[in-house]
């Protein structure tokens, strides 16, 4: 039996020439928009079994209304976001049947620490600490028969994001967190998505391009919360520039609608961000692949006053393994 396992580990480090970490953000909840099916893009078109272990690190501590920056207001009765830090660990399987029909399991385990100041009168620092199971994913798909000629491929993509987090989680003093906050939403969401790669050269140096396009759609509400509809659009680029070195960009672009119920903060949810995410990969051997991207916040609109992450670039560093 032949299969693949694949291994990427994404890990950040204090380095001085920075952009902004890529997120999805509402009140202290952030995950990297860079995309990492590789299935999809074409990097990885064996059939077989693929393990996928991720780690994301987010600091989040710069609030954002419209394009701009913004200070904690200190209304009374109201709360101001402070910082939050997520540590977001993945892990996926990913099964290729033949050249047409695939699926993956990812399985998210969040680390979340979140403050935030409510404006009593005095002030009173608010604190959760998060380590909990996320929301988990189970996405099928199918490859049309690819143009031979032109080396290119077409696919769609359906699934459900499940309610496998929990969505009622307190702090040490008994008091709820934002629904956005959460490690679930509660909900069951419809996944939706279409892609297409195919190969092109730089110079004379072979490069596969890749678009894909997501919809995320919560198809219910629960206990008086719904997110808002998420909306993707990726394109990138890895090219060889070197028997060993290859380049990497992407571009990724995100709309996100205020979430909506009693128990949602429409007025600090929702927005639309773009990010340019440049990499490196070097083939070390035949199994062991180095990736190191990092990620710049190219412009970002907040449709309420909510905390954005910023900080170091994201470095990548990948094994693979192959056995026959």
């Amino acid at each position: 039996m032949k299969y693949r396992v694949l291994l990427a580990c994404a890990l950040t480090f204090p380095i001085a020439l920075c952009g902004t970490l890529p997120a999805h953000a509402s009140c202290g909840a952030a995950f990297c928009t860079l995309n990492t099916h590789w299935e999809t893009q074409g990097v990885w078109t064996e059939p077989g079994l693929r393990v996928d272990l991720r780690y994301e690190y987010l600091k989040q501590d710069q609030l954002l209304a419209g394009r701009d920056k913004t200070q904690p207001e200190g209304v009374p009765d109201t709360h101001d976001e402070i910082q939050t830090y997520n540590r977001n660990l993945f892990l996926g399987l990913d099964y290729t049947f033949d050249q047409h029909w695939g699926g993956s399991l990812q399985l998210p385990w969040i680390n979340r620490q979140h403050v935030h100041i409510h404006n009593d009168a005095p002030p009173e620092t608010e604190t959760w600490k998060f380590d909990e199971m996320g929301d988990a994913r189970v996405i099928g798909r199918y490859q049309f028969s690819p143009d031979a000629d032109n080396h290119a491929a077409w696919g769609m993509t359906a699934g459900l994001k499940l309610p496998t987090g929990e969505f009622d989680k307190t702090n040490a003093e008994g008091i709820p967190a934002e629904r956005s906050l959460q490690p679930g939403s509660g909900t069951t969401d419809l996944l939706f998505g279409l892609y297409t790669n195919s190969l092109m050269l730089i110079g004379d140096r072979p490069a596969r391009k890749f678009f894909q396009a997501n919809v995320q759609y919560p198809a219910n509400a629960r206990n008086d919360f719904r997110p808002g509809n998420i909306y993707g659009l990726d394109a990138g680029v890895t090219y060889q520039m070197l028997s060993a070195w290859y380049g990497m960009l992407q571009l990724n672009g995100q709309i996100k609608d205020r979430d909506r119920g009693p128990a949602a903060e429409p007025d600090d949810s929702g927005g639309s961000y773009v990010w340019l995410s440049p990499g490196l990969s070097y083939a070390a051997t035949h199994r062991v692949r180095l990736t190191a991207s990092s990620n710049f916040r190219s412009t970002s609109v907040s449709t309420g006053c909510n905390s954005r992450p910023r900080g170091p670039p994201r470095w990548e560093s990948r094994r693979i393994f192959s056995r026959i």
